[in-house]
């Protein structure tokens, strides 16, 4: 059996990384990028901090802004709309995942018009044109969508996320400049690194795992951990060392897949528009209780990375136990919500279990599960 990894072509990471961008426009021939990014950065100026350097080096450029916290389907038709009515030729992704993941819906469908309903790409579609070049620019420790061939899209009419997967939709360039999320406030900054770690964790147990992909998460689990705190204090050395470890954990999970986690948080988002980071973070102690049985030893190079100290003198149930409280106490030191029950409402337990069971991130899970396990483990957090 062989594995497989796909990265990006090309990555800055750093402080000023940014200052790159024009380079690489004019190195790979482009004329006229279309700038994908949210209202709120647009208002807030850190979309200038990109478009102001295309400005100076004379790099003509439109905007689009119509993205979303949770992007939809009409989202990315909009986008489809706009970079050929723009005349562009690439594609600059500037945010979190909503940008990004709009980003390589538009430039997906653009290049592969076949699948112009975008219900179609849901899963792994079978796109023959890789996208539309696109240069990501994060602007949150979390997602790590400028490194992944992942993006996911709201089905509003149905209420449900759809998971799509795709090598061809990977963004050619990642800058990834801490500078670029200094104004993250400490309520995001919370959510999307327990994202990040999310993914660490369960890239490390998921059922694809292996030696490779292992040592990223390991190393991002080891990043994140002792750096989570710091940036949300702001300073800039969290700032800087939860850029690259959210960077490598991408660079992980992109390649061998998530775990129910995910999937139990996706359907959140889809019905109550809850945070992405906020619902994995709630959700990832419950699940890791759950799946612990199917993990090996695992857990105790979990909690090793972590911090724990004497977990090669620990019984599995001491470093088991060790690794979970580890996650639970990071997640209650940044200000995550301890359970859902502010966030789902009884009546719609059934249909949250059946989701999260279609969702595409649930056969990675180390732990074989069915619909009746998660709904109770949805009612273990209400």
């Amino acid at each position: 059996m062989s594995n497989r990894f796909v990265l990006n072509e090309t990555s800055y990471h750093g402080a000023g990384a940014i200052n790159a961008i024009p380079d690489e426009i004019k190195a790979r021939g482009f004329k006229k990028p279309l700038v994908v990014s949210d209202p709120d950065l647009i208002k807030f100026g850190v979309s200038a901090k990109v478009t102001d350097i295309l400005k100076n080096a004379g790099i003509a450029y439109e905007m689009f802004s119509d993205v979303k916290a949770n992007p939809t389907i009409e989202n990315v038709q909009a986008g489809v709309a706009a970079f050929k009515a723009s005349n562009a030729d690439c594609l600059i992704a500037i945010g979190g995942g909503s940008s990004i993941d709009t980003a390589k819906g538009i430039g997906i469908i653009v290049a592969n018009p076949d699948f112009a309903d975008v219900r179609s790409l849901e899963g792994v579609a079978p796109t023959k044109n890789p996208s539309v070049p696109i240069i990501a620019v994060p602007t949150t420790a979390g997602t790590a969508a400028e490194v992944t061939i992942n993006y996911v899209i709201t089905d509003v009419q149905n209420n449900r996320k759809m998971v799509c997967v795709d090598v061809h939709d990977i963004p050619v360039v990642a800058v990834v400049d801490p500078d670029m999320m200094s104004t993250m406030p400490k309520g995001l900054t919370a959510a999307t690194g327990m994202d990040a770690l999310t993914h660490a964790i369960e890239g490390y147990i998921t059922k694809g795992a292996w030696e490779l992909s292992d040592m990223f998460h390991l190393k991002a689990i080891e990043i994140i951990s002792r750096s989570l705190r710091d940036a949300v204090a702001n300073t800039p050395k969290g700032r800087e060392e939860m850029a690259l470890g959210q960077y490598i954990a991408g660079m992980g999970f992109s390649n061998v897949g998530l775990g129910i986690v995910h999937s139990m948080a996706h359907p959140l988002g889809a019905l109550y528009d809850t945070p992405h980071g906020v619902a994995n973070a709630i959700i990832l102690p419950t699940v890791m209780e759950y799946n612990a049985t199917a993990t090996g030893d695992k857990y105790k190079y979990i909690a090793a990375a972590m911090g724990v100290e004497g977990t090669e003198n620990m019984s599995q149930e001491e470093y088991r136990k060790a690794a979970v409280d580890a996650v639970k106490k990071l997640s209650q030191d940044v200000g995550i919500p301890a359970d859902l029950k502010e966030i789902v409402k009884p009546e719609d337990v059934d249909f949250l279990s059946q989701s999260a069971f279609d969702d595409a991130c649930r056969p990675g899970n180390p732990r074989d599960t069915s619909v009746a396990e998660i709904k109770e483990l949805y009612l273990s957090l209400m």
